[in-house]
């Protein structure tokens, strides 16, 4: 059982769970004192010691029953020991007639014998059980490890060995009693192929994956990714920020005088008949004030969560950001990207507005930010638009983002589609494009870490 905690504790870990040491052995204390014959109360002794805020507990719930939702609590049951000397003879002669998987299968259900992890592992391989490490899979890889036990076949047998056994003069009651059983161990089993098969899942997400998949993943387009390789490409955005954050520090330390004012210098100069004695310096402020525009419809959802996730990790590097969210309509998110967890408040804001097909407006949601929020702009501002340009043949509002546009510092904006697809279908990317300052591309994580270290650099 002691292993068997370390594992699930392994298992909350790689599922994101913050555990420290204190707090594992404060849970081996608790089923220490409480024990593991209750159930309820094996369970809340676990979740006690080892959870500490809500966000950790659906990960709880779901990891659980993966490593606790069968033995010890509910041991299979062993027959042979509950056979009078009659019905052994007649089951032995029954098990005869039945080839020799489905018969050994039966003689283990009879002696309450589950799998032993060498079959278990040999199974594994047989149904490609190490290649999968997404959790979504584990009902579909469990189903496989039960046609290759061939469970069909071994449910026809009992029916048919109950039906034989009565044949043979056996007490109908008894014949019932004989099929409940070993159906209750068959179901045991069956919960065991599940169990392995999630704990499986979860050592197969615990390896780190290598550095040059990594590499890989960043460059692959977001719509070619699966939710698993999403969620490792998110835990890089922490460390893609750090990387930014010094280019950022750098660029300030080697800019600290900012540029030559040539007006200052000779009007500062007047005293010594204009000769250039003391220089004056133009103040460079290496921290733009951002408002940034994204669109989180289907087609856009991972490139503006990622872009969302770097700017909140980059707070410090900017003076000011007014953050929205649109689809069919615009919405302000920068409250929700103030005091949290960066990807608590991503997961927030997209879960305040599903995305859908067909419904993105741009047009409108311009006239929402030009009646709502217009004063956030002005000649300072670096305004960023994340979104692919596509409108769904609404009115692209080209008569507010033109003034927009001029009233803000420069305009950049950043697309996942190549220039080859601007103006095809319902892009309006043409249209847009004359009045940017900047268009950007970034189909993947590194094309957005790069346009982000393009913002931090003022023009």
């Amino acid at each position: 059982m002691e292993e068997r905690i370390v594992k699930f504790i392994n298992a909350l870990r790689a599922a994101g769970v913050r555990i420290s040491l204190a707090e594992s052995v404060d849970a081996f204390q608790a089923v220490d004192k409480l024990g593991i014959q209750d159930k309820a109360a094996f369970r809340t002794s676990l979740r006690a010691t080892l959870i500490k805020d809500a966000e950790s507990i659906p990960a709880f719930e779901e990891l659980f029953p993966l490593f606790f939702g069968g033995s010890p609590f509910a041991p299979s049951s062993n027959l042979d020991e509950d056979l009078s000397p009659d019905e052994a003879r007649q089951i032995a002669e029954a098990l005869r007639h039945f080839k020799d998987q489905i018969r050994q299968m039966i003689e283990r259900l009879l002696s309450g014998e589950k799998l032993k992890p060498d079959e278990l592992e040999r199974l594994a391989k047989m149904v490609g059980l190490s290649q999968i490490d997404d959790l979504r899979y584990r009902q579909w890889m469990t189903q496989r490890m039960q046609r290759a036990l061939r469970f069909r076949e071994v449910r026809e047998a009992l029916e048919e060995l109950a039906q034989m056994l009565q044949q043979m003069g056996m007490n109908r009651q008894r014949v019932n009693q004989l099929q409940q059983l070993l159906q209750a161990n068959m179901q045991a089993i069956e919960e065991q192929l599940s169990q392995y098969a999630g704990q499986r899942i979860i050592q197969n997400m615990r390896h780190e994956p290598p550095a040059e998949r990594i590499d890989q993943l960043m460059n692959r387009p977001f719509n070619t990714l699966t939710d698993h390789e999403l969620d490792l490409l998110r835990k890089e955005v922490r460390r893609l920020a750090a990387v930014l954050r010094t280019r950022a520090a750098l660029r300030q330390r080697r800019a600290k005088s900012g540029q030559l004012d040539a007006k200052a210098t000779l009007r500062a100069n007047l005293k010594h008949g204009s000769v250039p004695v003391e220089i004056k310096f133009r103040h460079r402020a290496l921290k733009p004030k951002l408002v940034v525009i994204c669109d989180v419809s289907t087609s856009m959802r991972s490139c503006s969560e990622f872009m969302l996730s770097l700017l909140y990790e980059l707070q410090d590097q900017i003076n000011k950001t007014s953050a929205f969210a649109f689809i069919d309509h615009l919405e302000s998110i920068s409250a929700d990207l103030e005091n949290r967890d960066g990807r608590q408040a991503v997961r927030q804001v997209l879960e305040r507005m599903p995305s859908g097909h067909y419904n993105t407006d741009l047009g409108y949601s311009l006239q929402n930010f030009w009646d709502n929020y217009l004063s956030s702009i002005d000649s300072r501002t670096t305004f960023l638009v994340v979104g692919d340009g596509r409108n769904n043949y609404n009115d692209p509002r080209l008569d507010l983002f033109t003034p927009l546009a001029r009233r803000s510092r420069r305009t950049i904006w950043l697309t996942p589609e190549g220039p080859s697809l601007w103006g095809t279908g319902d892009s309006d990317m043409l249209r847009y494009a004359p009045v940017c300052d900047i268009v950007l591309h970034a189909n993947n994580l590194a094309e957005l870490a790069r346009a982000v270290d393009k913002l931090l650099v003022t023009g």
